[in-house]
């Protein structure tokens, strides 16, 4: 969708970050009211961007835990109509989480749950190598040649 063969064009590198990093986080989202919305009155930015809120110690942390780490495998998954490059996951994961990181520096403060790195970094390394796989898999699918019969003076 994206990539070009030959041409290098940081705008459409831009749009790929933006387009996965919306993905991801609509994906996030959707997950944390499926899981957490549930068992809480009203839903906030907290839940995306506050470590405090990434804890082992509650069901709804485990829900938030479960929400980030699904999220994962959907930006794994939506990589393959992204990026369509193997060796470029690993450069768009971790983006997405550094920039992550830096919106969570903003909003909450240095996260300093072990917690939180541990879910990211799972995170951040499921992505990273499912999409990956998943590319690798795409690019060595066989490509269709379509059979042209030459149609000469004898037939």
């Amino acid at each position: 969708m994206f990539y070009g063969a030959v041409v290098w064009d940081p705008w459409i590198i831009v749009a790929q970050i933006v387009c996965l990093q919306c993905l991801y986080y609509i994906a996030l989202g959707v997950f944390l009211s499926i899981l957490v919305g549930v068992r809480l009155s009203r839903m906030s930015l907290v839940y995306f961007f506050d470590y405090s809120t990434v804890t082992a110690s509650t069901v709804t942390g485990w829900c938030i835990i479960a929400s980030f780490l699904l999220s994962a495998l959907v930006g794994a998954g939506s990589m393959i109509h992204l990026i369509r490059r193997a060796k470029k996951c690993l450069d768009f994961s971790a983006t997405l989480y550094i920039i992550h990181l830096f919106i969570c520096i903003v909003y909450g403060g240095w996260p300093s749950s072990a917690t939180w790195w541990i879910v990211n970094g799972t995170g951040f390394a499921v992505m990273a190598l499912l999409g990956e796989w998943l590319c690798m898999r795409q690019e060595l699918q066989e490509i269709p040649i379509p059979q042209y019969r030459s149609v000469g003076p004898s037939g």
